[in-house]
């Protein structure tokens, strides 16, 4: 503003005005005075200069801050793809986070389940081995029963041969002079011997009598007869012989039974 008012036109035209209220006379003390150069035209030059300068000042400025501003958003954009990239890596391991934790848990379960089959399967064995030690003692006592049993019978046995022998005569006696007969059971059963006596009916030489001896048990028992005999005798003369041992008067108490018995059997 100041440059304007300093201008040669207005400087020019107070000269003039100057002139027109003093006359000639004031001109010619113009006249006199030195002719005086403000260098306008050099000023004007040097803010044309200033005014490129400020102008390339701003554009350099608008094109760095347009360029910062395209950085910002260039760092904004990279910080967004950073930031969906992170939350995705983010859900990634929330999801191998959660899968981890449910692989825990299941571990967990089939650890307890296990631990659980292992008392169960510990008490079972617990269980086991007691029972095989009960059978172990079981077996053991039983063992010895057999062995008790075995030399009994074995001994029974040995009394039996013995009480075979003595009999033998006797029982030839009555197999060829009594008519009696031994055979197997009817029944096909191996403990049991029939003894068949002949001639036990005068009128009748021919009809016979019979009863079959039950051997396998601990006592001898008639199993069956014909004909039917009286049961209270019958088991007087069997407990005769489980006492004695003795066959030779057991037949010979038979056969008086049956001779006792014929006349009265149907």
């Amino acid at each position: 503003m100041a440059a304007a008012t300093m201008t040669p036109s207005r400087f020019g035209n107070s000269f003039s005005s100057s002139q027109s209220q003093y006359g000639a006379h004031t001109t010619s003390m113009a006249d006199s005075l030195p002719t005086i150069d403000f260098g306008f035209n050099d000023l004007r030059e040097r803010m044309a200069q200033f005014t490129v300068r400020f102008d390339e000042f701003i554009e350099k400025g608008r094109k760095r801050v347009l360029d910062e501003h395209n950085a910002f958003r260039m760092n904004v954009a990279e910080l967004e793809e950073s930031r969906r990239a992170s939350e995705k890596e983010i859900s990634k391991l929330q999801s191998k986070s959660s899968t981890h934790a449910q692989n825990l848990a299941k571990e967990a379960a089939e650890t307890e389940e296990m631990h659980e089959a292992i008392q169960t399967l510990t008490a079972q064995k617990e269980e086991h081995i007691a029972r095989r030690d009960q059978l172990k003692d079981d077996i053991g006592s039983l063992k010895a029963t057999i062995k008790q049993k075995r030399e009994a019978q074995s001994a029974y046995q040995r009394s039996l041969d013995a009480q075979a022998r003595h009999n033998v005569p006797e029982l030839r006696f009555w197999e060829h002079c009594l008519g009696l007969r031994i055979e197997g059971s009817a029944s096909g059963m191996e403990d049991q011997l029939r003894f068949v006596f002949a001639c036990i009916d005068e009128k009748d030489e021919s009809k016979e009598c019979w009863f079959e001896l039950r051997l396998g048990g601990p006592e001898y028992e008639v199993a069956t007869s014909k004909p039917k005999l009286e049961k209270e005798r019958l088991e007087e003369i069997v407990q005769t012989l489980n006492e004695t041992k003795d066959v030779g008067p057991f037949l010979k108490a038979m056969r008086r039974l049956f001779v006792e018995t014929l006349p009265f059997a149907s």
